[in-house]
């Protein structure tokens, strides 16, 4: 057998999701947030040295959620605007690969490679039952990281197009990779998941949710357009069904993803199946 085999058989494989609000302002077009990414991918690449398999998932942020919006494009084709939808879907596609190639220009620095795959290139359909071939991100240590991302995507239906959500890929890579040990989603505006918005003074860090627990949580409906939070803990919750440590962490602190691989535990949510 050969030694990097050896590695990941010990070491195991993470699936990482740098949200959208995390890496990117959301609320100006095109920004990402350099400083931010380039802590983030620092830890990633301690993270890769200690022989872990990475596969990593970003959220749109401001590349991708505002001309959807725009558009409604997660909505599907509407023959009032059908042009200036195809329009946006070619739009968002090319801002997406430019913002996949800003996370892996923050790698490189740290000396991590990486491969980037589009979903518009290889997935039809939204949701969790989106089609595709995952073999791609079964990869050895020693390769490039591979990096996807929330696309707008084809149905081949009379919708015609639609948003393949960041989330839903971490669901299905999560539980059908091989070895994945840790599932961890980044949040850019709070440690975990919280009891109430956590833009409220009185909010409180929840540190295990289940889909039985209540929680009064919102997103940006202004801004984000595949269901925020509620489909990312949801999603998550599903994924704890196969995945022992799923945890929703503040990507602000990205250190907090080393404590939780050396001692099972950190400040974050850990999420639990239903």
């Amino acid at each position: 057998m050969r030694v990097h085999s050896l590695i990941l058989k010990m070491s195991g494989r993470i699936v990482i999701k740098l949200g959208g609000s995390l890496i990117t302002d959301k609320a100006i077009e095109k920004t990402l947030k350099k400083e931010v990414l380039d802590t983030v991918s620092k830890v990633i690449a301690t993270i890769v040295n200690k022989g872990y398999s990475l596969v990593l998932v970003h959220g749109a942020g401001s590349f991708g959620h505002l001309l959807a919006k725009k558009w409604s494009i997660v909505e599907g084709a509407d023959s009032q605007f059908i042009d200036r939808q195809r329009r946006a879907v070619i739009q968002i596609r090319e801002d997406m690969r430019e913002l996949n190639s800003g996370v892996s220009t923050s790698l490189a620095l740290f000396g991590i490679n990486s491969i980037g795959n589009p979903p518009s290139d290889w997935a039809v359909g939204t949701g969790k039952d989106f089609k595709g071939d995952l073999a791609f991100f079964e990869r050895d240590p020693e390769e490039p990281v591979p990096i996807t991302f929330g696309d707008a995507v084809d149905t081949l239906r009379d919708d015609e197009f639609g948003i393949l959500s960041g989330d839903d890929l971490m669901l299905r890579l999560s539980i059908e990779l091989p070895n994945v040990t840790h599932s961890i989603f980044l949040l850019g505006d709070s440690a975990g998941l919280m009891d109430r918005p956590p833009n409220q003074e009185d909010a409180q860090l929840l540190p295990s949710w289940n889909p039985n627990n209540k929680v009064a949580s919102e997103h940006d409906s202004e801004i984000d357009v595949t269901g925020g939070i509620r489909l990312k803990i949801n999603r998550a919750s599903e994924i704890a069904s196969e995945v022992d440590q799923v945890w929703l962490l503040d990507g602000r602190e990205p250190s907090r993803m080393l404590e939780l691989l050396e001692t099972g535990r950190t400040i974050g949510t850990k999420i639990l199946p239903g």
